[in-house]
């Protein structure tokens, strides 16, 4: 792609965020044909928001998550301060289009991470300090996110919106087999969904190796303290303004997620 529609398509996602719109789509010219493409728009919008990044995000880590939006590997975004709550957190969902709630296992970064590839899973476990649960409230810049493809949404910063951050585990939880472990998800009281960590591409230490080496890939460094959220356990959970939402991660610990409409998002807000 030629540097000027990089830099016109990052501006189309930076006023459609600023707005909380949704657009049909990017200009013929700025729309990338790869996946690698749609990353450069997706640095390019991280440069003109000039927020304060937080963590990263993974999308697309089940093969019916793939098969929804007709991608073949999971999808990375960035996650910023202005949209990461602690939890209990009331946010704001009006414009939400996708309205959809996921249960995620969360890990932080404990030092920084070079970008090499072909890391294994031990290695990358060595960086890691912390585990976390999570939710996260997904929404897309396009009206219609299931037809843009796998290279308009890595530039749409993998669908990233609001993440609402639990409490960081305690104990021994590296001996846990999180692939076996099981998370379920009530709104309003009334049980949803359940599954396990077998769901994030196998367990989910197995999709944050292959974000450590994608990242190394695309020549990233993962920075200290950074988050990084695994993608859906179970399925995602439809919601609506005025829900209460509730992720039980057993002794992992919990997260709640009450959904309003028309009040200002403040409460947990870092």
């Amino acid at each position: 792609m030629k540097p000027e529609s990089i830099e016109t398509a990052a501006a189309l996602f930076v006023e459609a965020r600023a707005g909380d719109k949704h657009m049909q789509g990017l200009p013929m010219e700025c729309v990338p044909e790869t996946t690698g493409e749609g990353y450069l728009i997706q640095a390019a919008v991280a440069e003109q928001l000039s927020l304060k990044q937080v963590g990263w995000k993974l999308a697309a880590t089940n093969v019916s998550g793939q098969r929804h939006i007709a991608v073949n590997a999971p999808i990375i975004g960035r996650l910023y301060a202005d949209v990461v709550y602690d939890t209990p957190a009331t946010i704001l969902v009006r414009n939400n289009k996708m309205r959809v709630a996921e249960a995620e296992f969360t890990f932080k970064v404990g030092r920084d991470v070079p970008p090499v590839v072909n890391r294994t899973r031990e290695q990358v476990m060595d960086f890691i300090d912390a585990l976390f649960p999570a939710i996260e409230l997904p929404d897309s810049r396009f009206v219609d996110f299931i037809a843009a493809g796998g290279a308009s949404l890595a530039a749409d910063n993998a669908c990233a919106r609001e993440f609402v951050l639990g409490e960081q585990v305690m104990g021994r939880w590296r001996e846990i087999a999180l692939d076996k472990y099981a998370v379920s998800v009530k709104v309003n009281g009334k049980p949803i969904c359940s599954g396990t960590g077998a769901d994030v591409l196998g367990d989910p230490r197995e999709a944050l190796t292959w974000m450590f080496n994608e990242c190394g890939r695309l020549g990233i460094t993962l920075e200290r303290d950074h988050i990084i959220t695994t993608g859906v356990i179970g399925v995602p959970v439809p919601i609506v303004p005025g829900d209460h939402i509730h992720a039980d991660f057993g002794i992992l610990g919990s997260v709640d997620v009450n959904l309003a409409d028309l009040i200002e998002k403040v409460d947990g807000n870092e």
